[in-house]
């Protein structure tokens, strides 16, 4: 329920169901440990037990038994566990907030090509069953649907009625957080995209200090590549 001195007074009722496994593998007194989930609106739509149990043994048994790798320039692949946070970090450049404080390297950004031409992001945040749809933001403000992203150009800044004011626009409605992106790709399937790397390396984990929004680095105290533990920074660009 939502209310404020507006008049409005609101509500809506909603459901999320999860179930997750995390174990912990040893070979030759090397531990490692990993997890998998699956969630959803609705209980029928979750992944069977079993499979979280498979997906879960597997992750962490792929982490045990690390190789080095010689030096070398390759392509990389960031799995989507990884994926997800690193368009977590363009969520908090394009956020109003980094914008009126001028902390971020997108500041004018705004209707300029920032990604590749095939890459669009949709809102969509009243997607039925969606884990982030919501009929209003965390203050009260109608969402709707956007193109954040179209055709590689930013569209949208992610503003909350505070941010709004300070850089003399409306809300967006983003208050609280995002809704439900949508990110297209190319079409390629995983096992696609390894015979189309050829050699190079699978990011499955990233653990650091975050991102430099200013200067679009990503800083990371851990790098996880094929099970190879190593200290390293990418760049965002």
């Amino acid at each position: 329920m939502f209310g404020n001195s507006h008049g409005m007074l609101q509500s809506y009722c909603s459901t999320r169901h999860s179930l997750s496994s995390c174990v912990i593998a040893e070979d030759d007194g090397d531990m490692e440990r990993d997890y998998a989930y699956t969630i959803g609106r609705a209980i029928e739509d979750l992944q069977s037990p079993e499979w979280v149990g498979e997906e879960c043994a597997r992750r962490t048994l792929s982490r045990l038994a690390p190789r080095k790798l010689s030096t070398m320039k390759a392509p990389v692949i960031f799995a989507n566990e990884v994926a997800t946070g690193l368009f977590g970090h363009l969520v908090g450049a394009i956020a109003g907030g980094s914008v009126y404080r001028k902390s971020t390297f997108l500041l004018d950004s705004l209707g300029k090509q920032i990604l590749p031409e095939w890459l669009t992001i949709e809102e969509h945040p009243h997607l039925l069953k969606g884990l982030a749809s919501t009929p209003f933001d965390s203050e009260g403000v109608r969402t709707e649907r956007r193109d954040i992203i179209k055709d590689g150009v930013l569209t949208q800044w992610l503003l909350t009625n505070y941010s709004a004011r300070k850089l003399g626009m409306k809300s967006t409605g983003h208050a609280g957080g995002i809704h439900n992106w949508r990110i297209n790709g190319r079409g390629l399937s995983f096992a696609k995209m390894l015979k189309e790397m050829g050699t190079g390396l699978v990011v499955t984990e990233l653990m650091g200090a975050g991102c430099q929004w200013r200067h679009r680095r990503l800083l990371t105290r851990r790098i996880r590549l094929l099970g190879r533990k190593r200290r390293n920074s990418i760049s965002c660009q």
